[in-house]
């Protein structure tokens, strides 16, 4: 088997533990005792042990949600319920809350929150990317970090949330957008008028002289580039 398929072993195995033990070593060594793989091979696939496998089972829900919204015809929504649409699909791709909260809990470790932010990050730049975004300024760095606020406490509310169907969570979920999209409208008017936009005409400036990363090519290593001119 390929490394993939090793590690998706150990993490359908671990499900059924970390309800219980957490995303913790006694979860991966259990993981490894019930697939039979052998402990060097499961350490040389998922040298962090368990952390490894829960950014494994976030990034089984980013897939899932990408296949929904692949298959779902979006095109007659406003563009801010397609964002909520993909949102929803996000969370609606757990098969048990339990394995959320226990990552919730190991991803709120300051040793491994930066972890966590970066599956967050991944999560909503991959909605994005889905939902056709072409910025390749700030605005690349902004809507993501708006909606890894909106989906993060999204979540949180979704974790509490026993309504039939989960249905104050969407309506959480629409709120923060409508807010989101009031920032936006708000943005808009001071690029449109002429006295906020002559105080601001530094400040936007220097925005403008960032880019986003270049995914072909570029230093893995860096977040976005820098075209600015002073």
């Amino acid at each position: 088997m390929t490394d993939p398929d090793i590690k998706m072993q150990l993490l359908d195995a671990a499900k059924m533990h970390v309800p219980f033990d957490g995303w913790t070593e006694a979860a991966f060594q259990a993981a490894m005792a019930d697939t039979g793989v052998d402990e060097g091979v499961a350490r040389a696939v998922c040298p962090r042990g368990a952390i490894d496998l829960a950014l494994a089972y976030h990034e089984e829900g980013d897939q899932l949600m990408l296949e929904r919204l692949t298959a779902t015809d979006l095109s007659d929504m406003r563009f801010r319920d397609r964002i909520a649409a993909a949102v929803r699909f996000r969370l609606e791709a757990v098969d048990d809350k339990e394995l959320v909260r226990r990552g919730m809990t190991l991803f709120a470790l300051p040793s491994h929150a930066p972890d966590g932010a970066k599956a967050v990050w991944g999560t909503c730049d991959q909605i994005w990317t889905a939902l056709g975004d072409t910025s390749d300024d700030v605005n690349w760095y902004t809507k993501r970090a708006t909606l890894s606020g909106v989906y993060s406490a999204t979540l949180l509310y979704w974790l509490g949330d026993d309504t039939p169907d989960h249905h104050a969570t969407w309506d959480f979920l629409d709120r923060r957008i409508d807010e989101v999209m009031q920032i936006e409208k708000f943005k808009a008017q001071v690029r449109d008028n002429k006295l906020l936009s002559g105080l601001m005409a530094g400040p936007l400036k220097i925005l403008d002289g960032i880019k986003a990363p270049e995914h072909r090519g570029a230093r893995s290593d860096m977040p976005g580039r820098w075209t600015g001119q002073f």
